[in-house]
């Protein structure tokens, strides 16, 4: 798929990875639609008025079905149509097995599973229409591997593998492509305030023993729009923490 003037939509992305996404495709000349859970400021937007493209903010909760289809409408109203969805947003709710509670398990599952549920089936009826189209789940190295405090999280991401490969085969006769990105460690507002001693142990784990970076996820989402015959796939970009 040829990116330049194309719409791309990333879920999450007024900060961190998703915006990241955002720069990433709109500096190869995409259109952008940018959403989170609250009014995506105009001096968000005013960012990207460097790229000479279309960038429409929008509001609303993935987790919420009809606040998902309303996404997608009012995105294809702005600009006509979703080509690339990026499923990004995405919660935490750390706590060991015998201290989650069933709310905190299925918050994150409803957010991070369900919410990339919501939005894929949102989106997949005007791209089945149009027959063509590329969707990318943001899941992560936990759901490949598990983490110790994070069961309701690596659930979510694993689940979404599985969704990722399901919904591939579903929809792969019409043209559209479904891949997933799974970030190992990456340099975060989250890490920054980490000790020393403490990224040191997490880059011990490492094979590369450095921490990722946003624009590495960037300029993945982006090869998995554009290249035409990858579907189904799982690309872990983690210092090869999850080799085989």
């Amino acid at each position: 798929m040829e990116i330049i003037n194309k719409n791309v939509l990333i879920t999450g992305s007024t900060r961190g990875i998703g915006l990241a996404i955002a720069h990433e495709f709109a500096a190869n000349g995409a259109n952008i639609i940018l959403n989170d859970l609250f009014e995506i400021s105009s001096e968000l937007i005013g960012e990207f008025e460097q790229y000479n493209v279309q960038v429409v903010g929008i509001m609303g909760d993935v987790s919420k079905s009809d606040d998902a289809k309303r996404i997608i409408a009012e995105a294809t109203e702005a600009l006509g149509s979703v080509d690339v969805l990026v499923n990004n947003a995405g919660v935490t709710n750390d706590k060991l097995m015998l201290k989650m509670t069933e709310e905190d398990f299925e918050r994150v599952l409803k957010v991070n599973l369900t919410g990339a549920f919501n939005m894929m089936q949102a989106v997949l009826k005007p791209m089945t229409k149009a027959r063509q189209g590329a969707i990318i789940n943001m899941a992560s190295v936990v759901g490949l591997m598990g983490n110790v405090g994070q069961a309701n999280y690596a659930a979510s991401k694993a689940g979404l593998i599985g969704l990722t490969k399901t919904v591939a085969r579903e929809v792969a006769g019409r043209n559209i492509r479904v891949n997933a990105i799974a970030p190992g460690f990456i340099e975060s507002a989250m890490t920054a305030v980490l000790s020393d001693k403490v990224k040191d142990a997490m880059k011990a784990q490492i094979p590369m023993k450095q921490f990722g970076h946003a624009k590495e996820i960037a300029t993945t989402a982006l090869f998995l729009a554009t290249q035409e015959y990858i579907t189904g796939q799982t690309i872990a970009i983690d210092g090869g923490l999850t080799m085989q």
